[in-house]
């Protein structure tokens, strides 16, 4: 199943395929011949899944996206007191290529203007054997998560025309901002420059940022904590130039964008965006680039202010309907479909916040699970806060299994969840337990694979599986000993403590069995026509152990304590084959009951 994520950014990528305001930079020649039409959006989560539409593999040059990085090793290289004599960290107001130099000093105003740049390239040194710039596009292939390179025709380029850049360089020379030959660092600004990424590169290189310089897929820690929070900053305030103010406000990331046509986006903890569109507005930035960013951020609340909290899975357990099955007891064939087909009943626990990047999670989660389950359960009772990009996603999800013949089914107490995905529909069924969902599951799962039938509405007593190793006429002599008895809907059956009143043979309808701990009542089991209770009162001191309560109707038969007594007298051999079928049934069902126990037990906590 396509993630709603997915179908979010294709939709969102057709819409602005659309636009056609910009043109590619033509102040580098070999710039200019970018195709317009190249559009693509990657976003990667920082757990290093990849979404991408587009031409999410075409490379171009990484342009001034390189800046922060290359601002960070310096930051690595040298701490940050070194590096701010050298380069301030306010905000220029200026364009990209603007001389934003302080008038006694000399200092750039910043690393992400071309003044500033060129200066932090000019702080990085070669070590270990490697030249400053070997170093330099090894740190962006780590970010990267793969070997990266330069374009020659680019570098070219960049050196014939960068005159502007030159003449900075020469400026901060003078200044002794950069204290030998500015030459050599100003090509090696210009080969940074020209580095080749794609959408997925810049994406990749994002959510490094994001996950606190380690690469999501990788694992390599490419950076440390202290200068990734200052890159941040100083993105935050200044990776936008003379639209910083602007970008801050409506979208709300740090970022980064190039003449290239990329555009990096971070949003810490959580995820790294990147968009690729060769046509630039009047700031230097992808026209498409910044809309996409903006529209993302509006729908999928990415603006830091409400996405501040860590970007973690809200899954806490996903299992199928055979590791934690209902309290309800089936006979035999439908015990066997249920065998054959619960894998089909997914249920996964949220917990925590779904905000994006839980939401994205969740329904990644779901994406990815086999076509073959039809049911998918989610229990919501442990989420917190609820952004509506989760409520939208939910709604998309629903929708998208409804295309497919599935169906969500959701377990929530209180809240707003079911009541915004089941607005005006009846198509998503909604339980306050999980064992509710369960036991609705389970009829769902039989009645569709175990055809009509299969669960009677009312059985004879030669039918019931705790009589069924006996002969008929034994059964006939048994049924003639029984007394016939019916309930109405919450009427008690059975009290605690009640001493041994016979075994109860249920006809029809349903009684479920209770008990009560500190003051809260306890769900057992649900029992249907052709079950039994009452006979594990015979064997405790205490008597009956649980309370039985009919729900709805219910029909009955007893065979009495004293018609057993009577029996043990006058057919021992019968009672003594008959005590044998009881204990095995029982027993089957005792056995079934432990592998529920754990599942109740741990629902009942979450419901408290």
């Amino acid at each position: 199943m396509q993630s709603p994520i997915e179908s979010y950014l294709r939709r969102l990528h057709t819409e602005l395929s659309e636009v056609r305001t910009g043109t590619p930079y033509q102040g580098i020649p070999a710039l200019a011949g970018a195709d317009p039409d190249d559009f693509a959006i990657c976003l990667a989560t920082v757990d290093g899944y990849v979404y991408e539409v587009g031409n999410a593999d075409t490379e171009f040059a990484i342009q001034s996206v390189s800046k922060p990085f290359t601002y960070g090793m310096a930051l690595e290289d040298l701490g940050p007191e070194v590096v701010d004599e050298k380069i301030d960290v306010e905000p220029s107001g200026d364009a990209f290529n603007e001389i934003s130099l302080a008038a006694e000093s000399g200092r750039p105003a910043n690393a992400m203007i071309n003044a500033g740049a060129i200066a932090a390239t000019s702080l990085i040194k070669g070590s270990g054997g490697r030249k400053a710039f070997d170093r330099i596009l090894a740190t962006y292939s780590d970010f990267a998560g793969r070997q990266l390179s330069v374009r020659e025709s680019i570098y070219r380029s960049e050196v014939r025309t960068g005159h502007r850049n030159r003449a900075l360089a020469n400026l901060l020379r003078s200044f002794d901002i950069i204290e030998q030959d500015p030459e050599t660092g100003l090509r090696n600004y210009f080969r940074q420059c020209s580095v080749m990424v794609n959408a997925r590169d810049l994406a990749l290189m994002a959510a490094t940022l994001a996950n606190g310089g380690t690469h999501p897929v990788s694992g390599k820690q490419v950076m440390g904590i202290d200068a990734i929070q200052r890159v941040l900053s100083v993105m935050m305030t200044c990776g936008m130039y003379d639209d910083a103010g602007s970008w801050t406000s409506t979208v709300g990331m740090p970022a980064k964008s190039g003449v290239g046509g990329g555009l990096l986006a971070v949003l810490p903890g959580q995820l790294g965006l990147a968009v690729y569109s060769p046509p630039l507005n009047d700031h230097g930035s992808s026209v498409r680039g910044v809309e996409a960013s903006e529209r993302m951020a509006a729908d999928m609340e990415l603006h830091f202010v409400r996405a501040a909290r860590m970007g973690r899975s809200v899954i806490r357990e996903s299992y199928d309907l055979t590791e934690a099955p209902s309290g309800v007891r089936h006979n035999d064939e439908a015990t066997a479909v249920l065998e054959e087909y619960g894998y089909r009943a997914q249920i996964l626990e949220l917990n925590g916040d779904l905000l994006f990047a839980g939401a994205e999670s969740m329904v990644r989660a779901v994406s990815e699970l086999p076509d073959e389950v039809q049911l998918v359960i989610l229990d919501v009772r442990r989420v917190d806060e609820v952004g509506d990009v989760a409520i939208n996603m939910l709604c998309d999800l629903r929708d998208s299994l409804v295309e497919e013949k599935r169906l969500l089914v959701l377990i929530e107490t209180e809240g707003r969840i079911a009541d915004e995905v089941t607005a005006g529909r009846n198509d998503v069924p909604v339980f306050g337990t999980r064992n509710d969902a369960a036991e609705w599951a389970e009829e769902w799962i039989i009645a569709v694979h175990g055809g009509p039938g299969m669960v009677p509405d009312l059985v004879d007593i030669p039918e019931f599986t705790a009589v069924s190793p006996l002969e008929p006429e034994q059964i006939a002599v048994l049924e003639a000993a029984m007394e016939e008895r019916s309930y109405g809907d919450g009427q008690v059956i059975r009290r605690v403590g009640q001493k041994f009143g016979g075994v109860y043979f249920i006809l029809s309808g349903k009684v479920a069995t209770t008990s009560t701990q500190n003051g809260h009542r306890f769900r057992h089991a649900t029992l249907g026509a052709g079950m039994t209770f009452g006979e594990i009162a015979l064997g405790g001191d205490r008597g009956q152990s649980l309370r039985v309560t009919a729900e709805g109707r219910v029909q009955l038969k007893v065979l009495p304590a004293e018609a057993i007594a009577s029996l043990e007298e006058e057919h021992p051999d019968l009672a003594l084959a008959f005590w044998k079928a009881v204990a095995r049934d029982a027993y089957t069902r005792v056995e079934q009951s432990f592998r529920e126990a754990a599942v109740r037990e741990r629902d009942q906590t979450l419901e408290d």
